[in-house]
């Protein structure tokens, strides 16, 4: 007997997306845009321009009352009490064992008030997580995510763009800050984040009024090119910034150690989930690290593709795929932690074929500020 398929989850701009003719995917059970004009067209525009992401399937969980701070702290790898009223820190949840349950952004609204976005995905699973900690703090937990419709305004044109909307200073909003403010009447938190290695904003606010900020956020940048983007430029601009992706990069059995995130990683804080574990790991060393690479034979290095040190199987690809911003085909991967450096030649089995590539530094691509 064939089992019912479950139902795709969608946001609350998904008659857009359909309207707009944007070709729509299954991401994580829910039902959002690929592309609309195109991933290249899309990607150079957040690279020259701007371009307006909705990616409300991210979840939000807020964590309230006297204890928030520390239960926030206890259940994130980064140091929460150093965060500002209005700051925002990228951060981890982990495991015991050190592994990740997800990578995530704390806002600090106030000392009895943190805001967390965490992966489409993983939220139900976070929010367990941190519930199940929360039980020896004064603290309860909002799962908020249908509460929000979340966008994502990047590019070089953003704050021109969103400043049309709003008569807060957007320039004074620096990087991994927030205010919470108003955009075209709507109440709205407003915080200089993103995922695609560009300046701009990512913004929340109720659902109800999504059309009608999607449409004031497209006719506000009509004079800058503006494009509606999907998931598939999202990943070609992250790639290129060298941005982590859960389920790539990080997962359950990967440290931030590992994934070369150790500067959100302060074990000098105080106790947190998984700290004992990474200290043991760093007190015996890492054995696997992640290195970018670049291919200088022909093909491409997708995700999970073999890499191989002359000629044994050594690690994996992470992510993979060609950059249209540099011309290349890159990729990052995991390799034993002693030939995790810069120019060494590895190769990668495309095809039953091995195809050369060299490492190299990540990110391959940064803005010029």
């Amino acid at each position: 007997m064939t089992q019912p398929t479950a139902r795709l989850k969608d946001t609350a701009l998904h008659s857009v997306h359909r309207k707009m003719g944007a070709k729509m995917v299954d991401f994580g059970g829910w039902d959002m845009p690929l592309q609309y004009s195109g991933i290249l067209e899309e990607h150079r525009a957040v690279r020259t321009n701007v371009g307006v992401f909705d990616v409300s399937h991210m979840g939000e969980i807020e964590v309230l009352g006297p204890d928030a701070g520390a239960l926030t702290d206890y259940v994130t790898t980064n140091a929460v009490a150093k965060l500002e009223t209005g700051q925002v820190q990228y951060a981890g949840l982990l495991y015991e064992h050190g592994g990740f349950v997800d990578d995530i952004l704390v806002h600090n609204i106030a000392g009895d008030r943190y805001f967390l976005c965490v992966n489409a995905s993983n939220q139900d699973k976070d929010y367990r997580h941190i519930a199940d900690a929360a039980t020896r703090f004064h603290a309860t937990l909002d799962f908020a995510s249908d509460r929000y419709t979340q966008l994502a305004i990047q590019g070089p044109r953003a704050l021109a763009t969103l400043q049309k909307l709003t008569a807060a200073d957007l320039t004074a909003i620096r990087y991994y800050h927030f205010i919470d403010g108003s955009l075209t009447g709507v109440a709205t938190r407003i915080a200089r984040t993103g995922y695609t290695g560009e300046d701009g904003f990512e913004i929340y606010f109720a659902p109800e009024h999504s059309e009608l900020v999607w449409n004031q956020i497209l006719d506000a940048g009509q004079e800058f090119g503006i494009k509606p983007c999907g998931l598939g430029a999202r990943n070609t601009l992250r790639l290129e910034a060298g941005m982590a992706l859960y389920g790539h990069e990080i997962h359950a059995t990967i440290t931030p150690l590992e994934a070369r995130l150790d500067w959100i990683v302060k074990l000098d804080k105080g106790d947190f989930i998984g700290r004992a574990a990474l200290v043991r790991q760093k007190e015996l060393g890492v054995t696997r690290k992640l290195i970018g690479f670049e291919m200088t034979g022909r093909g491409i290095g997708r995700d999970d593709y073999e890499v191989f040190l002359d000629g044994s199987p050594a690690g994996w690809v992470s992510s993979g795929g060609p950059s249209p911003t540099l011309n290349k085909n890159i990729g990052m991967c995991y390799l034993p932690a002693g030939h995790a450096k810069p120019d060494q030649r590895i190769q990668i089995a495309i095809r039953n074929q091995l195809v050369d590539a060299v490492t190299t530094s990540t990110p391959f691509y940064k803005r010029i500020k």
